[in-house]
């Protein structure tokens, strides 16, 4: 989720696509979020690991 994200955010930038950028940003903040929870022990969605 986080390389998506940044991936929308680097087209975004570069097409000039404020939509895209906006994807993005929402997209690399949940995946950031997403692996803290699971790297501190937390069951995310059911699992013990988020990849």
């Amino acid at each position: 989720m986080i390389i998506l994200g940044l991936i929308l955010l680097i087209i975004g930038l570069v097409a000039g696509i404020g939509v895209l950028w906006t994807i993005g940003i929402i997209l690399v903040g949940i995946g950031v979020v997403l692996w803290a929870l699971g790297a501190l022990g937390h069951a995310v969605g059911g699992r013990r690991h988020y990849w």
